[in-house]
C-alpha cells in the first residue's frame, strides 16, 4: 500500500490570476490597446498538396486590427489572387485549389501584420513548402557477387522527399530482413553486412521509403545476391557452430569500419535537439561496438543505446555534451576506434523575453531583448514592423543594445516593438507594446464570492486588479485595519495572497483593495474551512493466484458537509467494473482473479474541494511466458549447447526448464522430454543420439504450472553410428498352442544410431539345444509356428541398421502356447468333524501351460434335493479348502477343475461323506449305561481276545492276512479296499485306488495312513450305526502304544468290526 503525495495546492480559491503569480497585468480588453499575435503557423511550415493551404494569424486588440500579408518580403495581394481568402475577423489566409491550381505555386517566405491606430505587431516569418513524394527512378540491379565472409553495402538513395522519407528494407515479397549485430539498416538508409553468409540468398533486398504526408510506400527495386563460398552445403549443424566461420573456410579477419571511414570524424549538433552518432564496422567474426566520451563519462541520463550497440544517441544536448567520442569495435581477431569531434551550436534562445509595458503618462519604463547562442546573435529592434533607424525620432526613447528605455513617457509614444535576434542557425521575433494609460484601479473578478477550503492545505486567494498606474494591493480580513503580510500570509506582486496552512481560526471574510493616485477599488471573499478527506484503512498490497477472490479495502473519513465519491484506478487509468467485480462504499471486491487483474489498484476519494488516494498492489501469480530466441551453438557430434531467453515468470519464480524434443523419422510432429534445468539458467549441454534430426523447444515451470512451449529451435542432424543396445521387453509367448509370438519393444529415434533400423530375431528350443533359427524383422514381432504345447524356447533379438549390428544380446526364455490342463491329482474329500469339511488336492500332471489357478464348484444334496451351486476360484498355490457345512444331515458333491489363460481343464469330482445317524447315537449312549449290555460287552470282548489269537496263528503260518511289521508305517494311499469297507490283505502293497477316493460303509473316507496292526483296528474306534442299522467300526492310526492307552473309548470294543474286518 502507498499513498501517493498530495496536490501542492488543495484548491484554487476566488479566480486565478490571469498571467499567474509573476505574469505581467493584462490590460482588459475594453480598454484602448495595440494589437498582440495570438496564433501563428509555424515556421517551417510544410503542407499536402492534396489538401487546401491554411496560414495562421490571429491576433487582438482594441480597436480590432486589421490584417495585412507580404510574400517574400513584398506586399501579398489577397484580394487579386481568386484561390486566396483570408477568414472574417482573422488574419488567416486560405488558398483553395478545388478549382484548379498547383500548390507549389505558392511556395515561399509568408508575414502577418496586424494592425490598428495604436501600432502594427509581426508574426514570424512563415517559409511555406509544399510535401513532395517523388518516385523511385526506375533501375535494373544486377545480381550482387560477393564472398563468403567479405563485408557489403546496399545502398538505398531515396529520392528527396519532403519531409524526409521512413526508410526501411524488406524482401519483395514484404518480408521484413531480419536484423541483427551482422546485419542492420545505418541511419543514412543503407543496409550493412559486417560480413556475409551463405544464407544471405535466401532472399532479395528491397529499400521502401514511407512519405509522412502522402501515407505512400515506394519500393525499389531488390537487390538479389550471389555469394561465392567453399562450402556449398548449407549444413544447420555450421550455422551456429562456435568456428563456423573456420569450418566454412572463412578467413578471420580483424575489424574495420564500414560508417564513418577512416580513424576520425567531426559532426555538428545544435542545442536542444537529439545528437546521434554511429559506427558500423566489418569482420570476420561480427565486431562488438562500446562507445566511450575522451576525458569523461556518457550522461547516463540521456545517452542510449541503438541499432545493436552501433549508434550514441544523446538527447537534448547541450554545450556540455561538446568534445571527442570514440567508437571500439573488436573481435578475437583485433580491435580499431574512430574519433567523433563533436561541436555544440546553438540557434538563438532567450534570456529575457521582453513584456509588454503599461505607463501612466510621465512614467519611466524599460524594454530588455536579451538572447543567447552559438555563435552570438546579433539584435534589432524594429517599431510598428519598420526598422527604429527609419522610425520617427523621440526624445523620450532611448535605445542601449537590447534595451530601450523609456522616460516622461506621453501618449504619444504608444506603438509595438519588435525584437529580432538571429545568427546563421535560425532567428527569434518578439513583440512587445508600450500602452500609455490613465486609469483608476478596477476589479476584475467577480464580488463576494463564497470560497471553500480544506484545512490544513496551502491555499492562494487571488483578486485580478488593473489600474494605470498600477495599483498597489492590500489584503484585510473581517474589517481589521492591519494588512496581512507575513507570517503565514504572502501577498505576490499580482496582489494574491498565499495563506501557508489553513486552519480553523482562518475562516471569515478576506478583502482586497487597489490604490493609485487616481482612486481605489476593493472586493471581498468569505473562506470556509473544511475537514479534509482521509483514507483511514488504505487497501494494502496482496498476493494471489488466478481463480480466488481479492478484497481490497478503502475506508473514508471526510467533512459531512462534502459529497463524496469513492473511485477506483488500475494502472492509473480508470478501471471498469465488470461481472467480476463488485464496488461497494469501503471496498473493491475482485473475483475469479486472473492475470490481466495483475497491476496497481488506486483508491480515490474525492469530493468537490479535495481528494485522497491510496495504492495497493495485487500480484497475480500465474504460468510463466514461453521461453523465445531458442539459439543452437557449441555444436559437435555428441552433444550441442541449447540457449534460451527466459520469459516473464509472472510473478512466480521459474523452478525448473524442460527440453523437449521432435525428430520428423519415427514419430514426427511427437515431442518427448529431453532434459530439465533449474530455474536459474538460461542454457544447457544436450547429449544428443546418433543420426537423429533434432528439433528442441523449452517450456517454463512455476509453482502455478508450466507456460506454453517456445517456438522450436531449427534442426540440427546428428551423423549415425552402429546401435549401441538391442530393444527392451523381448517375450516369447503362445497365442496358439502351437505357436510363439516373439515380441519387443521397438527401439525409438534416440537408439535407432542410424537409417533402416531392423531386428535379427533368433530362436531354438531350451532343452534340445538345437542350432539357432533366424529371422530379420523390420517391425516388432515375429511368430513362429508349428511348436510343440508349453515348451521353453530361448529368444535373441539383436538391432542393426545400416552403420553396423548392435551388442551381442542377452537370451530370454520364452513358452510355445498352452493348452487346456489335465485334471487335479488326488483329489480329497474328509470330515474331521460334523460342522467342517476338508479338501485337499495335488497340482495336475500335465498342467500344459502356466497355471492361472482352479475352479471349485459345488452344491449340497439330501437325496433328490439339489442346494444352490457354489463357486470358489482359488490361486495357482491353493491345494487345500475347508467347507462350513449349512447341516449335518446333507451331503455335498464336489467338482474341481485347474485353469491356464487357455481356459479350464478336465474336472474330478467327489462326494463328502454321509453323515452320522445322531439318534442311534443317543440311544447306544443310554444302553451303555445298562448292566445287561455291560455283560454283553464284556462275553463279545472275550470272543474278540479270541479271534485275535486265530489271526496271530493264521499269520504265523504265511496266510492271506500279512499284517505290517512296524506298526507306524503309514498305509499308502494305493492300498486297496473293498467296497463295503474292508481291507484287502495281500502282497500287493501298492495297487493304485480305483475310481478316486473310496468310502466305507458308514459314509467317511477311510484314513490314508494306518497301522496294518489288527489291535490297531480293534482299539479306540468309535463305533457307529449306519442307515441301515449294521455297525461298523472306525479305523484310526495309532501313532504309538502309549497314546493308544491314553485315549479311552467312551464305548465298549465291538465285535462286530472285527468280524467284518475278517471276512
Amino acid at each position: 500500500m502507498a499513498r501517493p503525495q498530495p496536490p501542492p495546492w488543495g484548491h484554487t480559491a476566488f479566480l486565478l490570476c490571469l498571467l499567474g503569480i509573476g505574469g505581467a497585468i493584462e490590460i482588459p480588453m475594453d480598454l484602448p490597446q495595440p494589437p498582440t499575435i495570438t496564433k501563428q503557423s509555424v515556421k517551417d511550415h510544410i503542407v499536402d498538396p492534396r489538401d487546401n493551404i491554411l496560414i495562421e494569424c490571429e491576433a487582438k486588440g482594441n480597436p480590432a486590427p486589421s490584417f495585412h500579408w507580404t510574400r517574400n518580403s513584398r506586399f501579398f495581394n489577397v484580394a487579386k489572387d481568386p484561390r486566396v481568402s483570408m477568414r472574417r475577423r482573422s488574419g488567416t489566409l486560405v488558398i483553395d485549389f478545388r478549382s484548379g491550381g498547383r500548390p507549389e505555386e505558392y511556395e515561399g517566405e509568408y508575414q502577418c501584420f496586424a494592425r490598428n491606430k495604436f501600432g502594427t505587431a509581426l508574426s514570424n516569418r512563415i517559409r511555406l513548402q509544399v510535401s513532395k513524394s517523388p518516385l523511385w527512378p526506375k533501375e535494373n540491379l544486377d545480381p550482387v557477387v560477393v564472398q563468403e565472409g567479405a563485408p557489403l553495402t546496399l545502398q538505398c538513395n531515396p529520392p528527396p522527399g519532403l519531409p524526409s522519407p521512413v526508410i526501411f528494407w524488406m524482401s519483395s515479397s514484404m518480408e521484413p530482413i531480419t536484423q541483427d549485430k551482422r546485419v542492420s539498416q545505418g541511419h543514412n538508409g543503407d543496409l550493412y553486412f559486417s560480413n556475409v553468409l551463405v544464407q544471405d540468398m535466401q532472399t532479395d533486398y528491397s529499400c521502401n521509403a514511407r512519405f509522412h504526408f502522402t501515407h505512400t510506400i515506394q519500393q525499389k527495386n531488390p537487390f538479389t545476391l550471389k555469394v561465392l563460398t567453399n562450402h556449398p552445403y548449407n549444413d544447420s549443424s555450421l550455422r551456429n557452430h562456435p568456428d563456423m566461420y573456420s569450418a566454412r573456410g572463412v578467413a578471420e579477419r580483424t575489424p574495420s569500419f564500414m560508417y564513418p571511414q577512416g580513424t576520425s570524424s567531426s559532426q555538428m549538433v545544435l542545442r536542444g535537439t537529439d545528437l546521434l552518432l554511429e559506427c558500423i564496422a566489418s569482420g570476420v567474426p561480427t565486431p562488438d561496438i562500446a562507445w566511450y566520451k575522451k576525458g569523461g563519462d556518457l550522461p547516463s541520463d540521456k545517452a542510449k543505446f541503438e541499432n545493436f550497440n552501433k549508434a550514441l544517441r544523446i538527447t537534448s544536448v547541450s554545450e556540455e555534451d561538446s568534445g571527442e567520442y570514440f567508437c571500439l569495435a573488436s573481435n578475437k581477431m583485433g580491435s580499431i576506434r574512430h574519433t567523433i569531434s563533436v561541436r555544440v551550436k546553438a540557434a538563438p534562445y532567450w534570456l529575457e523575453e521582453p513584456k509588454n509595458l503599461i505607463l501612466a503618462p510621465g512614467e519611466d519604463g524599460r524594454l530588455v531583448c536579451r538572447a543567447n547562442g552559438n555563435p552570438k546573435p546579433t539584435v534589432q529592434w524594429m517599431v510598428n514592423g519598420e526598422p527604429l533607424q527609419s522610425a520617427p525620432p523621440n526624445p523620450n526613447r532611448e535605445v542601449a543594445g537590447d534595451t530601450i528605455i523609456f522616460r516622461d513617457t506621453q501618449i504619444s509614444s504608444r506603438a509595438v516593438y519588435q525584437c529580432n535576434t538571429s545568427n546563421e542557425h535560425g532567428y527569434l521575433l518578439a513583440n512587445a507594446f508600450v500602452s500609455v494609460l490613465d486609469v483608476p484601479p478596477r476589479m476584475l473578478s467577480p464580488r463576494n464570492q463564497l470560497i471553500r477550503v480544506i484545512l490544513y492545505n496551502r491555499t492562494r486567494l487571488d483578486c485580478p486588479f488593473f489600474g494605470s498606474p498600477i495599483p498597489t494591493l492590500r489584503w484585510f480580513k473581517n474589517g481589521q485595519g492591519s494588512n496581512l503580510d507575513g507570517g503565514n500570509y504572502h501577498v505576490y506582486e499580482n496582489g494574491s495572497l498565499e495563506i501557508k496552512m489553513i486552519r480553523k481560526e482562518d475562516q471569515g471574510i478576506y478583502t482586497c483593495v487597489a490604490t493609485n493616485i487616481l482612486g481605489k477599488a476593493e472586493n471581498q471573499v468569505r473562506l470556509e474551512v473544511k475537514d479534509p478527506t482521509r483514507i483511514f484503512r488504505m487497501p494494502e498490497d496482496q498476493t494471489a493466484k488466478r481463480g480466488t477472490t481479492v478484497q481490497l479495502e478503502c475506508r473514508v473519513k471526510h467533512d459531512p458537509s462534502l459529497k463524496l465519491t469513492v473511485s477506483w484506478l488500475k494502472d492509473d487509468e480508470p478501471l471498469y467494473i465488470g461481472n467480476r467485480m463488485k464496488k461497494e462504499d469501503d471496498s473493491l471486491t475482485i473475483f475469479g482473479v486472473a492475470e490481466r487483474d495483475h497491476g496497481s489498484y488506486t483508491c480515490i476519494a474525492s469530493t468537490e474541494l479535495d481528494q485522497d488516494l491510496a495504492k495497493a498492489y495485487l500480484t497475480v501469480l500465474g504460468r510463466p511466458d514461453r521461453p523465445r530466441d531458442l539459439e543452437l551453438t557449441d555444436l559437435a557430434e555428441r552433444s550441442v549447447r541449447l540457449t534460451w531467453i527466459p520469459g516473464d515468470d509472472n510473478n512466480s519464480p521459474i523452478t525448473e526448464y524442460v527440453v523437449q524434443f521432435e525428430e520428423d523419422q519415427f514419430q514426427p510432429g511427437i515431442w518427448h522430454d529431453h532434459s530439465k534445468f533449474p530455474g536459474g539458467v538460461n542454457s544447457g549441454v544436450l547429449q544428443l543420439s546418433p543420426y537423429v534430426n533434432y528439433q528442441f523447444r523449452v517450456i517454463a515451470v512455476n509453482e502455478v504450472g508450466s507456460s506454453h512451449p517456445s517456438l522450436p529451435s531449427e534442426r540440427y542432424r546428428t551423423s549415425g553410428a552402429p546401435p549401441e543396445s538391442n530393444p527392451g521387453d523381448v517375450k516369447g509367448e503362445g497365442t496358439r498352442k502351437n505357436n510363439m509370438e516373439i515380441t519387443w519393444t521397438p527401439m525409438n529415434a534416440t537408439s535407432a544410431f542410424g537409417p533402416n533400423l531392423r531386428y535379427i530375431v533368433r530362436w531354438r528350443r531350451r532343452e534340445t539345444r538345437e542350432t539357432w533359427n533366424n529371422v530379420t524383422v523390420w517391425g516388432s514381432r515375429y511368430v513362429v509356428g508349428q511348436t510343440p504345447v508349453y515348451v521353453p524356447y530361448e529368444i535373441r533379438v539383436q538391432a542393426e541398421n545400416d552403420f553396423g549390428k548392435g551388442p551381442e544380446p542377452d537370451t530370454v526364455i520364452g513358452y510355445s502356447g498352452e493348452d487346456l490342463p489335465s485334471a487335479p491329482r488326488r483329489f480329497r474329500v474328509r470330515q474331521p468333524n460334523l460342522q467342517t469339511i476338508t479338501l485337499e488336492w495335488d497340482h495336475p500332471e500335465h498342467p500344459n501351460g502356466i497355471l492361472t489357478g482352479y475352479s471349485l464348484r459345488y452344491a449340497a444334496f439330501n437325496g433328490t434335493k439339489v442346494g444352490k451351486q457354489m463357486v470358489e476360484n482359488f490361486s495357482p498355490n491353493d491345494t487345500k479348502f475347508t467347507v462350513q457345512r449349512a447341516d449335518p444331515v446333507s451331503r455335498y458333491r464336489f467338482t474341481l477343475s485347474a485353469r491356464t489363460q487357455v481356459g479350464a481343464g478336465e474336472a474330478v469330482t467327489e462326494e463328502s461323506p454321509a453323515p452320522p445317524n445322531e439318534a442311534y447315537t443317543n440311544n447306544q449312549a443310554d444302553i451303555a449305561t445298562q448292566g445287561w449290555f455291560i455283560g454283553l460287552m464284556c462275553a463279545i470282548a472275550l470272543l474278540v481276545l479270541i479271534l485275535l489269537i486265530v489271526c496271530f496263528i493264521k499269520r504265523s503260518r504265511g496266510g492271506k492276512y500279512p499284517v505290517r511289521e512296524k506298526k507306524d508305517v503309514p498305509l499308502g494311499p494305493e492300498d486297496p479296499k473293498e467296497e463295503d469297507g474292508s481291507f484287502d490283505y495281500s502282497d500287493e502293497d501298492n495297487k493304485p485306488l480305483q475310481g478316486g477316493s473310496q468310502t466305507s460303509l458308514d459314509g467317511t473316507i477311510k484314513q490314508q495312513e494306518s497301522d496294518d496292526s489288527l489291535v490297531d483296528y480293534g482299539e479306540g474306534g468309535e463305533g457307529q450305526f449306519n442307515e441301515d442299522g449294521s455297525f461298523i467300526g472306525q479305523y484310526t492310526v495309532k501313532k504309538d502304544k502309549e497314546e493308544t492307552e491314553g485315549n479311552e473309548s467312551s464305548e465298549a470294543t465291538s465285535p462286530v468290526n472285527a468280524i467284518y474286518s475278517l471276512a
